[in-house]
């Protein structure tokens, strides 16, 4: 049994996330009628009523479908949210408000809401389409033992949930899983092209490459072992992966990782800074 067992979820916005977390919910055994999604375009609402799901136009309907629900899901753009919850947020009240919108504090979006104190934020990654997502959550001191479990429910049907303590620390989880899909992406664009230039085709480059990179991951987190201990046992002394080892050390890959990583953590706070002005 689900603490999600006849809970109504009302969606504000149609597009790639909530779609994921749609997905993910009702692969979970959540019945499609007890997902609603408001969404402004005319041409999502029918693919999604397709899929069994209750759907409505946010500027006419989005405050019933607000009213009737347990937990609404805050999935449009952080430019637009203001705009799209003033037709509603007078109705919120002990529903739990969780919101996937980059860069709005719990603060900001409190306001935004009337003042509505039980909110969720989430950061979660792409890799929630297909139910692999890593998704951190923080929530306001407002939410209870209960809320914070529909929350985790609601985020775990697509994938990894981590919470944190400390709202701040909502931008470190931006750089280490909320950005960083485009890091394997791009560490695997860059093996290919290494493959290539070796000899391979392009074809047979990008097979080897995206499988070891999701065998890596599988034995990491199916190992006791620390990634440094992986790696240190598959790392023969005077062998071909020494010498790989070696070469990425002496580039300080690691450092230029690290540094990567606290880019995307100050562009984080500085989004936020300049969504709060």
């Amino acid at each position: 049994m689900s603490v999600l067992d006849n809970k109504k979820i009302s969606f504000i916005g149609g597009g790639n996330m909530a779609q994921a977390l749609i997905s993910g919910l009702v692969s979970c055994g959540i019945k499609p009628s007890l997902i609603t999604v408001a969404d402004p375009s005319s041409e999502a609402r029918e693919q999604l009523a397709a899929k069994g799901l209750n759907t409505v136009d946010p500027t006419a309907d989005a405050k019933a479908a607000v009213i009737d629900a347990d937990i609404v899901v805050l999935a449009v753009k952080p430019q637009v949210m203001k705009a799209v919850v003033s037709s509603f947020a007078d109705v919120l009240d002990k529903q739990l408000v969780i919101s996937v919108a980059a860069g709005l504090s719990t603060e900001l979006l409190s306001d935004m809401l009337g003042g509505c104190e039980n909110i969720v934020r989430a950061m979660p990654n792409t890799p929630a389409m297909i139910q692999m997502g890593a998704t951190g959550l923080y929530g306001t001191d407002n939410i209870s033992a209960e809320q914070k479990q529909l929350a985790t429910a609601v985020m775990e049907a697509s994938g990894l949930v981590m919470w944190v303590d400390n709202e701040e620390h909502m931008h470190a989880v931006t750089a280490v899983s909320g950005s960083a899909p485009a890091y394997m992406f791009y560490f695997i664009e860059a093996m290919v092209d290494g493959a290539v230039a070796l000899g391979l085709d392009k074809e047979q480059a990008s097979a080897l490459a995206m499988q070891t990179m999701l065998g890596a991951a599988k034995m990491a987190m199916g190992s006791e072992d620390a990634p440094s201990e992986l790696r240190r046992k598959v790392t023969s002394p005077n062998g071909t992966t020494q010498a790989a080892i070696e070469s990425m050390q002496a580039n300080d890959i690691g450092r230029q990782i690290g540094e990567a990583m606290q880019a995307c953590y100050d562009r984080s706070q500085a989004l936020s800074e300049e969504m709060s002005k």
